[in-house]
């Protein structure tokens, strides 16, 4: 399959602006990689909340990271974020529906599990967290 965007990259995320360039070039992929409208939107709104986590939570220092995964008949995304902030003191209760440290509604991290087929976080207090995340869907 030939591409017109890199099925692999990353980008940093300093400033508030860079949720909505992460946002864009990760439309972009997966839309040329095959996904369907209905995954493209879900994928691109766990990525602006994961982005956002960055902005807000770890002082704007961080970076996501993503590759086009392929199987037969398959296409897949990975998205990583990671984080030189202060941390996730406990992610069981950071992935509970209500939960918040912001004053925010308190749907991040929980609703980005249920958009996304996985996701994975490692997070050490006063060093950094990083949230990988994988969507797959079928090839058209």
């Amino acid at each position: 399959m030939t591409m017109d965007v890199e099925e692999s990259g990353e980008t940093s995320i300093a400033v508030e602006g860079d949720i909505v360039t992460c946002r864009k070039l990760i439309r972009n992929v997966i839309t040329v990689a095959g996904f369907g409208m209905t995954d493209v939107t879900r994928i691109v709104t766990a990525v602006s909340e994961l982005a956002r986590n960055i902005y807000v939570h770890a002082d704007s220092h961080g970076v996501m990271r993503w590759r086009v995964l392929y199987q037969p008949g398959q296409v897949g995304i990975q998205i990583e974020f990671e984080d030189y902030g202060k941390g996730i003191p406990n992610i069981d209760q950071a992935l509970e529906v209500g939960f918040t440290t912001a004053g925010s509604l308190g749907m991040g991290l929980s609703g980005v599990k249920r958009l996304m087929d996985s996701i994975v976080i490692k997070s050490e207090v006063s060093v950094g967290t990083m949230v990988s995340v994988e969507k797959w869907g079928r090839v058209k």
